[in-house]
């Protein structure tokens, strides 16, 4: 039955309904790991240990940030781990060379994106999904990376430069200078994801290649594009860690693929493409950290927080896999009653 309220108001405002935001089951998941191991272990919950995972958090978190755009246009970049790697080597080799460490870092950027710009040509151009080019060049990023710094950790030599000290400081003697710019560079990326025309074709291809290309939307384009903005990332989080750690070593991101790509996923970013959601992916990669922090509070080998984190990601896929086949089962009913 139409009340007179209901006549009153406009068509759009009785079609609009509240809903809670789709990163809401994996920001409870991190409340509820984090309120057990807190309830076993009160010292987890020192803030000071906090904020040590959200540093640790911050560099594949950015990586992570990347990672959503490319598994919403259905690909995968394996390379990352040693994009960031020769993308830091190159920054510290260049700050050793004399160049200005903020030039020096903006440098790095460049380097990462060019090695971007490399996996997109071939990639786009021969028609090559992304996870196979990628599986070739991430072994000629680490070789390469291998190449330059002669197998040993590059350590800058004048860290009392501003770059170091600002990177390295805290603001308000409290967040560390990168978390901070890793929460600008999540909330950017979310509105360039679902405020932009950019993002608009992001979503566009990974849902629906051949459509989007009806629509005048270059599936190369957007794919080259998309790999450069990954890598341009890797090259940041490669820059700021020399500031940051103040050298390099050799082997650091090596480890980095599995760990990125697990945060996303478990943030909720379909492997079949279309959607993504950066909030999740912060969120995926603050539940990786909290896991491999807690397994240490608990007395386990840290070895195992490899198993555990595979674990994880089998666990949410399985899930997304249950609900989107609810969810097939419920549109399929209703069609059969229409």
């Amino acid at each position: 039955m139409t009340t007179p309220a209901t006549r009153a108001a406009p068509p759009s405002a009785r079609r609009r309904s509240w809903r809670l935001p789709e990163e809401i089951g994996v920001i409870l998941a991190l409340a509820v790991i984090v309120a057990v191991i807190g309830i076993a272990r009160p010292h987890f919950l020192n803030p000071l240990n906090l904020l040590t995972i959200l540093g640790h958090a911050t560099f594949l978190g950015m990586l992570a940030v990347g990672m959503v755009f490319l598994l919403a246009i259905r690909e995968i970049d394996l390379s990352v781990g040693w994009i960031f790697n020769l993308s830091a080597v190159l920054t510290a080799l260049m700050m050793v060379a004399g160049i200005d460490p903020w030039l020096a870092a903006l440098g790095g950027v460049i380097v990462g994106g060019l090695l971007g710009l490399f996996n997109g040509v071939i990639a786009v151009g021969l028609r090559l999904p992304a996870i196979i080019v990628t599986l070739g060049t991430y072994s000629m990023f680490h070789g390469l990376s291998l190449v330059v710094n002669n197998g040993r950790a590059v350590v800058p030599p004048d860290q009392a430069s501003s770059f170091f000290t600002t990177v390295s400081a805290r603001i308000f003697g409290v967040l560390p200078v990168p978390a901070a710019v890793f929460i600008v560079l999540a909330v950017a990326m979310h509105l360039i994801l679902h405020r932009t025309r950019f993002g608009y074709r992001v979503q566009a291809v990974g849902s629906n290649p051949e459509a989007a290309e009806l629509a005048g939307i270059s599936n190369g384009a957007v794919r080259l594009q998309t790999l450069v903005l990954m890598s341009a990332i890797c090259g940041l989080s490669g820059a700021m860690y020399v500031g940051y750690r103040g050298a390099i070593d050799p082997n650091e991101g090596s480890d980095f693929v599995l760990a990125v790509i697990a945060a996303v996923i478990i943030g909720g970013t379909p492997l079949s493409g279309g959607a993504g959601t950066v909030i999740g992916a912060v969120v995926g990669m603050l539940i990786i950290q909290v896991i491999s922090s807690g397994l240490i509070f608990f007395g386990i080998d840290a070895t195992w927080s490899t198993f555990v984190t595979g674990a994880v990601i089998v666990l949410a896929v399985s899930i997304d896999q249950l609900v989107k086949h609810q969810r097939t089962r419920r549109a399929a009913r209703s069609r059969d009653r229409a």
